[in-house]
């Protein structure tokens, strides 16, 4: 079973709709962890369907550390201290960066990050594309 790791913060709203459009595509097939800066992101998440959440910079940086993960999907504000309004430490990013695992990063706009060649996508269109390689990489360790 794929362990799919999301990483959000503030209200956890990029969170759950990943979680969302993870559930309506892989339903019980895949073990969905929300870890989220604060308790409402996570519990946000949570709801949406995840199987299991903590949150807070050392619950985080400790699940990330000690266990075994398929990927992480996240904004890229996971991967800057500082990121997500001040939620994001350098502890937190550093761990991101290091876990040796496929990591899915959405490029939003903000945080002065402009990713050339992202300019006309939608939210949508990412989360149907991190969706359309989950599958091929399930079907590849299958």
């Amino acid at each position: 079973m794929l362990n799919v790791v999301v990483l959000d913060g503030q209200g956890g709203g990029l969170g759950k709709s990943i979680i969302s459009k993870l559930r309506s595509e892989f339903f019980a097939e895949i073990n969905i962890i929300c870890l989220g800066t604060n308790s409402h992101a996570a519990n946000s998440m949570l709801k949406a369907g995840g199987n299991l959440s903590y949150y807070g910079d050392d619950y985080i940086a400790n699940y990330i550390v000690n266990n075994n993960m398929s990927c992480i999907i996240a904004p890229i504000g996971m991967l800057c201290p500082g990121g997500l309004n001040g939620e994001v430490t350098q502890k937190l990013a550093e761990v991101v960066f290091k876990k040796d695992c496929k990591k899915y990063i959405i490029p939003l706009k903000k945080h002065g990050f402009y990713i050339p060649g992202t300019a006309n996508l939608e939210i949508k269109e990412i989360l149907n594309e991190i969706i359309y390689d989950i599958k091929r990489c399930q079907e590849l360790t299958s």
